[in-house]
């Protein structure tokens, strides 16, 4: 088991075991050790570690993962919620390891099922609207209702704009939950 405690800290996003273990006599007990230390790995300082980046970001949306999960490690931020149609964002974000859990928010079936792989990345079916501005305040709503996130808390968004094109996160904000609400 030390080799999975090794590939949890070493930021491996998913473990499975192997077909003989697996087979064995104890599948469920197997699982049930398997589980436990990686929710013991988890819990090494080294996952909120941010890792020196010495590169140029080769994209758009690589500069708003990096820029967002910087935030997210070094501001009081509760959650991030990305809009995301293809998830590509999201995944770059688990890359960059962070404690602060990431909402993949979704109105495709395929992404939502593919996050689920991705460290520290959960799902939520999201329908979203037509209007950024509106869809923004749904998808901190969702977090209220999941109770993710309280008022007054800091969250970071990410979304595309044009709002609803695939393939073009290029925006960043912070926002404070219930803010929106006052006006």
């Amino acid at each position: 088991m030390l080799d999975v405690a090794n590939a949890v800290i070493d930021g491996t996003d998913a473990v499975m075991l192997s077909a003989e273990t697996a087979a064995g006599k104890y599948p469920v007990e197997t699982v049930a050790a398997m589980a436990r230390v990686c929710v013991e790995a988890e819990k090494e300082d080294t996952l909120s570690q941010e890792r020196p980046v010495t590169t140029p970001p080769a994209e758009v949306e690589e500069a708003i993962a990096r820029a967002t999960v910087f935030t997210a490690n070094n501001l009081d931020i509760k959650a991030v919620a990305s809009l995301t149609q293809s998830g590509k964002t999201v995944l770059l974000m688990s890359r960059m390891h962070t404690a602060v859990p990431i909402y993949a928010m979704s109105s495709v079936i395929e992404t939502r099922r593919r996050v689920t792989l991705f460290r520290g990345v959960y799902p939520v079916k999201y329908k979203g609207a037509r209007d950024p501005e509106k869809a923004l305040h749904m998808a901190e709503d969702e977090l209220l209702k999941r109770g993710a996130v309280q008022n007054g808390d800091l969250i970071v968004l990410t979304i595309g704009e044009p709002y609803g094109k695939a393939g073009g996160t290029n925006t960043m904000k912070i926002v404070k939950v219930g803010e929106h609400r006052k006006t």
